[in-house]
């Protein structure tokens, strides 16, 4: 761990070499598998046709109130019942669309992708690994979704090949997830990532900016929270409202409730959070898209790859960078 003190003296003798090992000013995902395979990976995005528990009357109906995923399942897998051939599409799709990626990982992102028995589990992860384009493979699930059994078997597997299980954390805060219909609390949460992490199994998490009742000072907080678990990786996702979600209507009848950010404000917030973000935790998104077909609000206007490229502008104008403020 990398304490305040240590960072600003270690700054000084290292010419803008971070301890990630790039002069990014961040621990930039794209750059983790530079080093780890030497070359840039892609995702392929499957949908494996799961469900939720506050969706099916197991914990709730009706799931969290900002989902919907359509909005981020990409084209070539929304007629596709074949996870050999989402996979399959994915790579042409990819191949032309990011003509540097040669290396693929199939991310089981729809839904709680835990949510099934083992065995039916098996039957899903294992051909995809046998794909000869797989490197491996990222699971994107909740923390209540899974168990000792499950996470033994991803044990195995992360010893033969690349793996990830992903946690929707999206708030710290219990009120908050009681808000979105999460369904689970933060101890669900911290007690999942612990059991994935103890197992070695590499560990992401999701966190949503600007949840309705969620201030500043409370996303500072959770950067706090989500530093001191073990985790490999974090995505940040700023709430954006999609249609046909229970939150569009929460909207529509009320919408002062949500925080709406310009791109200018969003990433001033961001380089705070980043700020006092664990070092070591590598960064895979600073901020989310979707559809603007199904977007309720303007939003920016601007591609992900423009908002990343402001974004280090910011932190190079500051003279800052990912863990300035941390304290271990």
């Amino acid at each position: 761990m990398y304490g305040i003190c240590h960072w600003t003296n270690w700054k000084k003798w290292v010419d803008m070499t971070f301890p990630w090992e790039t002069n990014r000013r961040f621990n930039a995902y794209s750059d983790y598998f530079k080093k780890m395979v030497g070359e840039r990976v892609q995702k392929i995005t499957i949908d494996a046709g799961f469900t939720c528990p506050n969706r099916d009357g197991t914990v709730g109906r009706g799931g969290c109130t900002f989902c919907n995923n359509r909005a981020f399942n990409p084209s070539y897998n929304q007629d596709c019942k074949s996870v050999t051939e989402q996979i399959d599409r994915g790579i042409r799709f990819h191949r032309t669309r990011y003509r540097k990626a040669t290396r693929y990982l199939a991310y089981f992102q729809a839904y709680s992708n835990t949510y099934a028995p083992l065995e039916e589990l098996k039957r899903i992860y294992e051909p995809a690994l046998e794909h000869p384009g797989i490197m491996g493979i990222v699971i994107g699930t909740r923390p209540d979704c899974v168990d000792s059994e499950k996470l033994d078997y991803f044990k195995s597997l992360a010893s033969e090949t690349y793996l990830t299980i992903e946690y929707g954390i999206e708030s710290v805060f219990d009120l908050t997830l009681k808000i979105i219909n999460r369904g689970h609390t933060m101890a669900a949460s911290k007690r999942a990532i612990n059991e994935t992490a103890l197992r070695g199994i590499r560990t992401g998490g999701h966190l949503i900016i600007g949840l309705p009742g969620e201030e500043k000072e409370d996303w500072m907080e959770s950067i706090k929270v989500v530093s001191r678990l073990p985790l490999n990786n974090i995505k940040f996702h700023q709430l954006q409202i999609v249609k046909g979600t229970v939150m569009a209507g929460q909207y529509q009848e009320n919408p002062a409730w949500f925080r709406e950010f310009t791109l200018e404000e969003y990433l001033d917030i961001m380089a705070g959070l980043l700020e006092r973000l664990n070092p070591s935790i590598v960064v895979e998104r600073i901020a989310g898209e979707v559809n603007p077909e199904l977007n309720m609000r303007q939003g920016w206007g601007v591609r992900y790859d423009q908002v990343l490229r402001r974004f280090e502008e910011i932190l190079e104008e500051r003279d800052t960078w990912q863990g300035r403020l941390y304290m271990s």
